[in-house]
């Protein structure tokens, strides 16, 4: 199996800050959605050549169980750069995204209709459903 460093995988997602937000997009600097993202990141530094796709807009409660499928549970206090972030909406888990630093994530977010990175704040860090390592993140 391949791997890269957790320098090298942030590295990548941050290169994508500013691609615009699109629904099920999976391009750089074209548009992306959050699970596009890491997806996209991942196939990047040729981690793997796998997706997920036919997502209504509208969670449908398989985001959990997806992320859940490809990588590795961990506790939020052992997240490191790298590892992704899983987050829930109304009780239900909606988003994810790539933790770049402590407390810091990078993630596609409709509201900012781009990728963005941004420091995690109280109100973030209440919606965290759990942390996850992508295989072949080290």
């Amino acid at each position: 199996m391949k791997t890269v460093t957790r320098c090298e995988f942030v590295a990548e997602a941050r290169a994508w800050i500013g691609t615009p937000y699109r629904h099920q997009g999976r391009l750089k600097g074209i548009g992306v959605d959050c699970i596009g993202l890491v997806i996209g990141v991942a196939r990047e530094v040729g981690l793997f050549d796998l997706d997920v796709g036919a997502y209504d807009k509208r969670p449908d409660g398989t985001l959990q169980m997806r992320v859940e499928q490809y990588t590795t549970p961990k506790g939020l206090d052992e997240a490191q750069p790298g590892d992704l972030l899983l987050f829930h909406w109304d009780g239900m888990p909606t988003h994810v995204g790539i933790l770049s630093e402590p407390l810091h994530l990078i993630h596609a977010f409709a509201v900012n209709r781009k990728v963005v990175e941004h420091r995690l704040d109280e109100r973030w860090l209440a919606q965290i459903v759990g942390a996850y390592q992508i295989p072949g993140v080290v």
